[in-house]
């Protein structure tokens, strides 16, 4: 391989974004929006739950830029070796449980996934982002991706949430 080689190689893991939950609908959408709009390579880990659906990723399915990772979030050691492998810029977390009659019903699944799973993407993410060099820790971002089941609902003409409205969760 040649030295340009390496650099572009380099470049493409550092143009590198972790999207965990990408098979779901939301997910999928920001994949396929980002893949269309700039040149970043996605890592895609998702469990493919009730709310995953690979057909949702059909058209990227064949693209060097795109490499699906089937697994959770709750295994640290698989989080670790993909950011060590990929070194990504920014996490994009949308992997949650996310139906509120499944919460009711179940509530086992949504502690294990969206408290449990989610402590352990960002201890691992932590620890990652405490190995960085300085200019690429201020560069580097975590994304959280919820629903109205943690800020509530907007009516027509609400302004949009942002990180200090409160919490108004639907459900239990």
């Amino acid at each position: 391989m040649g030295s340009g080689e390496i650099q572009n190689t380099w470049r493409d893991m550092e143009n590198t974004i972790l999207v965990t939950g990408g098979a779901g609908f939301i997910g999928s959408n920001f994949i396929l929006q980002r893949m269309e709009r700039d040149s970043a390579s996605i890592v895609n880990l998702d469990k493919l739950t009730y709310a995953g659906n690979l057909h949702n990723l059909e058209t990227v399915a064949n693209s060097p830029r795109h490499e699906f990772v089937h697994g959770d979030i709750a295994d640290r050691g698989l989080v670790r070796g993909l950011l060590e492998r990929h070194k990504p810029r920014a996490i994009v977390h949308f992997a949650a449980e996310s139906h509120v009659d499944r919460s009711i019903q179940g509530p086992d699944d949504f502690i294990r996934t969206n408290v449990d799973g989610t402590f352990a993407l960002l201890e691992e993410v932590r620890a990652y982002w405490g190995g960085l060099a300085q200019p690429k820790r201020l560069d580097f971002r975590f994304l959280h991706v919820s629903t109205d089941e943690v800020y509530g609902s907007l009516r027509p003409g609400d302004a949009a949430f942002s990180e200090t409205t409160s919490y108004a969760p639907n459900s239990p």
